[in-house]
C-alpha cells in the first residue's frame, strides 16, 4: 500500500431564496462556475450546461476539473439551487468555490455539508 494517499474534500449545500432572474440566466452561471473553479484553484477541463424547460426544470453547469469536479443546479420556479464541490489534492479548496456562490446568488438561507473523501485505509480484520 502507499504511503500516500489522495486527499478528498466535498463541500455541498442547498440555497433557497434566491433571485429568480440569477437562477434562470444560464450564461451568468456558466461566467460563476468558472469563477468558482477559479476561486477553488482548480483547473478546468470543460464546462458543459443545460437548460432544462418545464414548472421543475432549471439551469444545470457542470465543470470538469483536473481535481475533480463542481456542479451547480437551479430550479427558478421554486428560487432554489444545490451546488457541489468535490476536489482531490492539497492545493484546491472547494469552501472557496462555496463561499463565492453565496455570495452571487444571495440565498436568503442556506445549508451546506462537508465530507472529508481521503482515501484513508483501515484495516480489514474479520
Amino acid at each position: 500500500m502507499p504511503n500516500d494517499f489522495i486527499v478528498g474534500k466535498h463541500v455541498y449545500g442547498s440555497l433557497y431564496g434566491i433571485p429568480r432572474e440569477l437562477a434562470e440566466n444560464e450564461e451568468y452561471l456558466r461566467e460563476l462556475m468558472k469563477r468558482a473553479v477559479e476561486a477553488a484553484g482548480a483547473t478546468l477541463v470543460e464546462l458543459k450546461s443545460w437548460r432544462i424547460e418545464g414548472e421543475k426544470g432549471g439551469v444545470s453547469v457542470i465543470a470538469l476539473v483536473l481535481e475533480s469536479h463542481l456542479a451547480l443546479h437551479t430550479w427558478p420556479n421554486y428560487d432554489y439551487a444545490t451546488f457541489d464541490a468535490y476536489t482531490c489534492g492539497d492545493e484546491a479548496d472547494p469552501w472557496k468555490a462555496w463561499d463565492l456562490i453565496l455570495k452571487e446568488l444571495k440565498p436568503k438561507y442556506y445549508t451546506v455539508h462537508y465530507t472529508d473523501r481521503s482515501q484513508k485505509p483501515i484495516p480489514y480484520n474479520p
